[in-house]
């Protein structure tokens, strides 16, 4: 007799293998990109850089979050919305930190910063749509309301995620607010009088650090611009998907792109943790 963890299990094995038939597409995508992490995986064993293999079996793990949370959560994501976040996942894990190119290409953690805006104000939206929609729930939001909720939820995770990547820096000398060298810089600490006034150096070519020049022709900023560049490209991306999301409220029914990226509570026909759990209660009589 199987014990009922094992059951379980099994039940759960199976509502994802139908969740995966039914978004082929996303599937696809999945098991494409799922062969790629692995092939990295075994060279970097094989160069023995095992931090890079431990960001290769984080991202096989957040792979399988979409399907986890349409199966657990009983909330369908949509095939557009489910493929873009594991090529998020994939461009951020694997491209960005294994290959570089945050480094490589400058433009990288801007656009990433961007989709992860949209997408955040999507799911933002999707909670509060459900909500709204609820019979349980004896109050209706405008869309408005609704579309500024979705902005705010997009902006907190994007200030969370740098708080995550300011105390990542500052704890385990790590670089994740990445720096930029800049050639012209104002303080009210270089103030000779000790007061409130900003002062300026401008033409900035080199720096010196105990004696020897950094040779980065110019002024190391901290962090500071990169966070604040980050924080706005997620705000523009949040306000992209909250306008898109008003409309779609107003219009209900009509928006083709804003369903493509906004989940929906799962109905029985798609519900197939429950059809799992139908299955294994109709085996066991037989058996």
């Amino acid at each position: 007799m199987k014990s009922r963890f094992q059951k379980k299990k099994d039940i759960m094995k199976r509502a994802i293998k139908m969740e995966m038939r039914e978004h082929r597409s996303s599937f696809i995508v999945y098991m494409v990109l799922r062969a790629l992490v692995i092939l990295m995986m075994v060279l970097q064993i094989f160069n023995k850089n095992y931090e890079n293999v431990f960001l290769c079996v984080l991202t096989l793990l957040l792979f399988i979050v979409p399907s986890f949370i349409q199966v657990n959560l009983r909330i369908e994501l949509p095939s557009a919305l489910e493929i873009t976040i594991l090529l998020f996942i994939f461009a951020a894990e694997i491209l960005g930190e294994i290959q570089a190119y945050y480094i490589k290409f400058p433009f990288w953690d801007t656009v990433l910063h961007t989709i992860n805006g949209f997408l955040m104000a999507a799911i933002g939206f999707a909670l509060a749509d459900i909500l709204n929609r609820s019979k349980r729930i004896s109050f209706q939001l405008s869309p408005v309301f609704l579309a500024i909720v979705a902005f705010c939820f997009s902006m907190t995770i994007g200030v969370l995620w740098e708080f995550f990547e300011c105390s990542m820096d500052m704890f385990f000398g790590l670089d994740m607010q990445k720096d930029t060298v800049l050639n012209s810089i104002s303080s009210v600490m270089l103030d000779p009088t000790g007061g409130n006034t900003p002062t300026s150096i401008r033409n900035i070519t080199s720096v010196t650090v105990n004696g020897q020049d950094l040779g980065l022709g110019g002024y190391l900023d901290i962090g500071l611009l990169d966070t604040m560049k980050d924080l706005f490209v997620n705000f523009i991306g949040a306000v992209v998907f909250s306008i898109i999301g008003y409309f779609y409220v107003k219009n209900r029914g009509k928006g083709k792109f804003a369903k493509r990226f906004i989940p929906q509570v799962k109905n029985k026909s798609t519900d197939y943790l429950q059809q799992a759990e139908k299955e294994a209660v109709e085996v066991s009589k037989e058996e």
